[in-house]
């Protein structure tokens, strides 16, 4: 029991009205559900001019290598007293990169070491208007839930991008709140960040002080009604709480906690298990789909999170760690792989996580996640390349953990 409410009612009421404002939860669940459907998207990318991407993305993911061919001809036995490894792997920047990665994945067929697809992916591109509108990111999700069969793809919001000025107009209108912000030109205005404020939003958008996790929402709202996108990085412990709260009756929209918000210790994870149970949905489940635990975290504290999470009885929640990560987000030369084996051979399910695959490959960096949408679209190949590396190095690691008699899972294409 909280001692002091995590809302107050004029927080629910506002966060209620917002929810209103865009056609309530049924409706919102009904469009989520829709937008996700395969004939349907495919013929909005065909309109907004992305079909020949969908196409080839069909053609060359029918090639994948198999896993089940890989698994016979190495005679691949499961301890039943392991855990479960789910495959995920960050920086699918938009449809033009995820095209190209896609390409890379099915020539890996014919080499010695086939490249697997992984099940669970993340994006970290700024949901600008002209990404969330103009079919982009509409064809990213087509190709990586659709084509590819992934069971996750996690879009980005930061609260820092610029939007249009008449948005936060009908936002205030809307729930009553005001939002601090100056004008960026050409009709749009920007929250006004004054930790370190960056155009895209300090490091992921953590700074979301008085009010603005309702922009959080909005922007996580409508980007999932205009894509069907149902699985959104969270920036930080204010928009936790709301979404807690937002999403317990849109059972279609999912959050993943990054490691940025420290969850490195027991305390800090028990912090998370009180907001959750706060406001469970009347199944026990959250909107908080994925736990990604702190890099500074041993086996021996996942494994205990693990169980902590299971006591707690919330359900339908995954655990995350990174394996590799990129120099610019944490300390170099990090590799988490021992203590994967570890985590997985104490009966731990986990999902294994590649930012980077260990080595220090061009735009394999945090400022690959920020470019502009132009210079994007001109290093898409190099991005795209990144991805296969490390969706490369997720497969070594799980072929590897097969061979111990550990599962793991990968994209359904696969």
């Amino acid at each position: 029991m909280m001692h002091y409410p995590l809302l107050s009612r004029d927080d629910m009421k506002a966060i209620d009205a917002l929810k209103s404002y865009h056609g309530g939860a049924a409706k919102i669940r009904s469009t989520i559900d829709q937008m996700r459907d395969y004939e349907h998207r495919r013929k909005l990318c065909q309109e907004k001019g992305w079909g020949n991407y969908i196409d080839e993305a069909e053609t060359w993911a029918s090639k994948f290598p198999k896993v089940d061919n890989w698994k016979k001809e190495h005679t691949i036995q499961f301890n039943p007293s392991y855990g479960t490894a789910r495959s995920q792997v960050s920086g699918f920047q938009g449809a033009k990169v995820t095209h190209h990665a896609i390409r890379r994945i099915a020539e890996s067929a014919d080499s010695d070491t086939p490249c697997f697809a992984p099940t669970e992916m993340i994006s970290v591109v700024a949901l600008t208007d002209n990404y969330v509108y103009n079919g982009d990111l509409l064809a990213t999700l087509t190709m990586a839930e659709n084509i590819m069969k992934a069971s996750k793809f996690c879009s980005t919001n930061l609260i820092g991008i610029p939007q249009p000025e008449s948005r936060f107009r009908k936002l205030e209108e809307v729930t009553g709140k005001t939002f601090e912000r100056r004008d960026a030109g050409d009709g749009l205005s920007q929250l006004i960040l004054k930790n370190q404020g960056t155009f895209f939003g300090n490091f992921g958008g953590i700074e979301v002080a008085n009010d603005n996790h309702l922009i959080y929402l909005d922007g996580i709202t409508r980007t999932a009604l205009a894509t069907g996108g149902n699985f959104y990085l969270n920036p930080s412990w204010s928009t936790i709480v709301a979404v807690c709260y937002y999403g317990r009756d849109i059972k279609n929209l999912t959050i993943k906690v990054s490691m940025l918000l420290s969850t490195q210790n027991l305390m800090q994870f028990r912090m998370l298990l009180n907001i959750m149970k706060e406001y469970l949905r009347e199944d026990g489940t959250s909107p908080i789909y994925e736990i990604n635990v702190g890099n500074g975290a041993t086996a021996e504290t996942f494994i205990q999170c693990a169980e902590e999470l299971d006591r707690s009885g919330i359900k339908g929640v995954s655990l995350a760690a990174h394996v590799y990560i990129n120099p610019d987000l944490g300390m170099e030369g990090f590799n988490w792989t021992e203590n994967m084996f570890r985590v997985l051979k104490s009966g731990t399910n986990m999902t294994y996580k590649y930012e980077s695959d260990g080595t220090a490959r061009e735009m394999d960096t945090m400022e690959a996640y920020f470019l502009p949408e132009e210079d994007r679209d001109r290093a898409a190949q190099k991005i795209g390349d990144v991805i296969y590396y490390k969706s490369l190095q997720a497969s070594r690691d799980g072929m590897a953990m097969m061979k111990e008699g550990i599962p793991v899972v990968f994209a359904e294409s696969c």
